[in-house]
Formats: C-alpha cells, sequence, structure tokens
C-alpha cells in the first residue's frame, strides 16, 4: 500500500501544489500597487527640488563661512557642489 501511495503523493505535489503556489504568487504580485506616471513625474520634479535647494544651501553657507571664517571651520569656499545633476538615483 505505500508503495503505491506514496508514488501519487509526489505527483499530486508535483503537479497540483507547486503550480498553485506559482499562480498564487504572480496573482498577488500582480495586484501589488504599482506607480504610475504621474507619481513619477512628482518624484523626479521633488527630487530636482531637493537637487536645487541643496545647491543653494551651500551657496549660503559659502558666504557666511567667507564673510565669518569661524562660523563653521569644516565649511570649505569651493562653489562646485560635491555631486553631479546628470546623474539619477
Amino acid at each position: 500500500m505505500e508503495d503505491v501511495f506514496l508514488p501519487i503523493v509526489i505527483c499530486g505535489m508535483l503537479f497540483v501544489g507547486m503550480p498553485w503556489v506559482i499562480l498564487h504568487y504572480v496573482t498577488k504580485w500582480k495586484q501589488a500597487p504599482k506607480i504610475t506616471d504621474e507619481d513619477e513625474k512628482l518624484l523626479d520634479e521633488l527630487h530636482l527640488l531637493a537637487r536645487r535647494l541643496e545647491d543653494r544651501l551651500q551657496t549660503v553657507e559659502r558666504i557666511v563661512a567667507a564673510d565669518h571664517p569661524d562660523w563653521r571651520p569644516g565649511v570649505s569656499a569651493d562653489p562646485r557642489p560635491s555631486y553631479d545633476l546628470s546623474k539619477r538615483n
């Protein structure tokens, strides 16, 4: 009896269980929320705005550091930003 029961269970697991598990997770993956084009544009705009604000802040800090050298000792007077605006995350 055990010689017949074990192959039936193994075949059931291979041909019924595995496809069920795979199809279940494929369905869950397709139902997951996706980012829309509008959301992506908003993220791009926010990223650009953050970069511009960081550049402005560095400019203000350079001006203050030039006027008052002991204001913040670690600030350099290098006008170039430490990042490349053409690179995107």
